[in-house]
């Protein structure tokens, strides 16, 4: 199909194109609103938390746009063995997109606030690409319904290693740096929320079809709703509040490692 063929066929789907555009129009205003919060914020460690959080929905605007005008979304014919073998099934590629270049901001602003060393958050973000890309690949396959399968276990394994460092290593680095329990909120938020996005694949048109693909984009806007601007909302409102928190931290990034007593850096006059 041609871009003008599918852009209709979004239009044409009305519940389709209103999950693009709700959310296009709610990250325009938490846009604004992050603005606002920061305006006052001074330490450079806050500073760059607070960059990373307002680019989430920057990139979300973007696209959503690219959803909603058919740009980032193409009509795939479904392998034999798929539920709707033979069909031409309407795929939001996009949404990776989307993913492989917020979920990192989301992940950096977390382990910027944990205070956690360069090592665990390389880790965390280049898992985190990793899976968005094999999710991508998972989506676009139509050689064979079993590959498609075996890209989204290879997805799910990177998923594995970022919540290893989201349950394991940063609650430790969070509590040694005296973010434990903002840090707390929000990864239990994080890790419920992102677990939804697998599980909604697996059902929907692009797995098991148990849900069509309107379902199946609104339940992704729904997630990116509460795992983007309600997760940047309360990050940049504790940082507001606490700013002097994350000014304590070490320069640079964390090491992750509570200092000894009597190590810590000396206070400046």
């Amino acid at each position: 199909m041609t871009q003008p063929e599918v852009y209709e066929s979004i239009q044409n789907d009305q519940a389709l194109n209103a999950s693009f555009w709700v959310n296009i129009a709610l990250a325009g205003l938490v846009t604004l609103l992050f603005v606002y919060m920061g305006r006052n914020l001074e330490d450079p460690r806050a500073k760059l938390i607070w960059v990373a959080t307002l680019m989430v929905p920057l990139v979300s605007i973007s696209s959503y746009t690219g959803l909603a005008s058919g740009l980032t979304v193409s009509f795939l014919e479904m392998p034999a063995g798929h539920a709707l073998a033979g069909d031409e099934v309407l795929t939001m590629w996009g949404r990776y997109l989307t993913w492989t270049f917020s979920t990192p901001m989301i992940l950096l602003a977390l382990g910027m606030l944990a205070g956690t060393n360069l090592t665990k958050l390389f880790t965390a973000i280049t898992a985190d690409i990793a899976m968005c890309v094999t999710g991508l690949a998972a989506a676009m396959t139509t050689s064979s319904y079993a590959l498609r399968w075996f890209w989204y276990f290879i997805s799910c394994t990177f998923f594995l290693v970022v919540l290893y460092v989201l349950l394991a290593e940063w609650p430790r680095d969070a509590e040694a740096a005296g973010t434990d329990e903002i840090f707390g909120l929000l990864r239990n938020l994080t890790v419920v929320l992102w677990l939804g996005y697998p599980i909604f694949w697996a059902l929907g048109a692009e797995g098991l079809a148990v849900l069509d693909v309107a379902i199946t984009s609104w339940a992704y806007s729904i997630l990116d709703i509460g795992a983007k601007y309600i997760f940047a909302y309360l990050l940049l409102n504790w940082i507001a509040t606490n700013e002097r928190v994350i000014a304590q931290q070490p320069a640079g990034i964390g090491t992750g490692v509570e200092p000894e007593p009597g190590t810590g850096t000396p206070a400046e006059d």
